[in-house]
């Protein structure tokens, strides 16, 4: 898999392996930070709020939201919108389908995009590493993209792009995305475009004057949050992915937690995070409720409101049985390949 400059999400590396000097003030965070480590046996944090593949629980929903991508993939589906709540889990679900791709796919990721028209082609360019001319017009630089394009599938290679955050892009700039999808070569799409975003980008997708866009929706998915049985899976799992015994958080403050959070995983990381250093701070190798609660009533977790599942968008068939029959789809497409 070839990527753009800025899709080497592999490249992330803390500060000190980069040679970055850390100012003083922050060293003693980092002494304590080995502290809660060193207490529990942990190699890692458990509950970092940064996307780590290493991580990665497959909820039911995860699975379905991957089979979803995975299905817009195989089928060369023009357009794939998959949606969630802030910390729900959709760029740790690009990053584990960046590894899956291989060497004929040409992937550009971008992240958070605004701008008015040609603005968006210079993001698209820049995804790619395509150099773009000083004083280039709109034209010229549609001209160099669809000149990309055509020569990738040339090379038998398939252009991906992933906008995450596309919440951001607005109504014009997804009508725009929507017209690079008409570069084609008689029957094959040449263009994939993968776009994910929190359940207000479902909203623009449903304007009257986005019809036509939410026509080329193939296949879409919303990220739900996670129900008590699920989180608390959850924080058993990443507990045991950074060296622990799973159990350093017991069920009844697993339960709180879940409550508090809303189910959402970033959530759950920043409670769960907080409650291991409460817990060692106070010598406890077991995280009980009653340390939930003492941070909790010492303020310092904000939460939202709980969120509402958004409809499909118009044109797009229900999701309720979507997800279902995609990966129902995708798991015969499996069985096939293996016999």
């Amino acid at each position: 898999m070839q990527f753009g400059r800025l899709a080497r999400l592999s490249d992330w590396q803390s500060p000190a392996r980069r040679g970055i000097a850390i100012p003083s003030v922050f060293r003693g965070v980092f002494r304590l930070s080995q502290f809660y480590l060193d207490h529990y046996g942990f190699t890692v944090r458990p509950f970092s709020i940064l996307p780590d593949p290493q991580m990665l629980f497959w909820s039911d929903r995860h699975r379905k939201a991957f089979a979803v991508l995975e299905y817009g993939l195989m089928t060369r589906a023009p357009l794939t919108v998959v949606t969630g709540e802030v910390g729900a889990g959709k760029t740790t679900l690009i990053q584990a389908l960046l590894r899956r791709v291989d060497s004929d796919t040409r992937v550009g990721l971008i992240s958070n995009a605004r701008g008015d028209r040609g603005d968006l082609l210079r993001w698209i360019l820049n995804a790619f590493d395509i150099g773009t001319p000083p004083g280039a017009d709109y034209v010229d630089m549609f001209q160099t993209f669809q000149d990309f394009v055509l020569s990738e599938y040339a090379a038998g290679r398939l252009v991906v792009l992933i906008f995450d955050e596309a919440q951001n892009l607005g109504a014009e700039t997804l009508e725009e995305l929507r017209m690079l999808t008409n570069i084609n070569s008689g029957t094959d799409e040449l263009l994939q475009l993968i776009l994910l975003g929190q359940p207000e980008l479902r909203d623009i997708i449903t304007r009257p004057e986005l019809r036509q866009f939410a026509q080329r929706v193939s296949a879409t998915f919303h990220l739900g949050s996670f129900d008590a049985e699920t989180s608390a899976a959850y924080v058993h799992h990443r507990l045991q992915k950074a060296g622990g015994t799973g159990f350093e958080i017991d069920a009844a403050a697993c339960t709180r937690i879940h409550h508090e959070a809303r189910g959402v995983p970033r959530m759950i990381n920043k409670i769960a995070d907080l409650a291991l250093v409460y817990g060692a701070a106070s010598g406890r190798r077991v995280v009980g409720v009653d340390i939930v609660d003492e941070l909790l009533r010492d303020g310092l977790i904000l939460t939202a409101a709980e969120p509402t599942p958004p409809e499909s968008p118009a044109g797009v068939p229900p999701m309720a049985d979507r997800p279902a029959r995609l990966v129902l789809a995708h798991e015969q497409e499996v069985k096939r390949d293996a016999t």
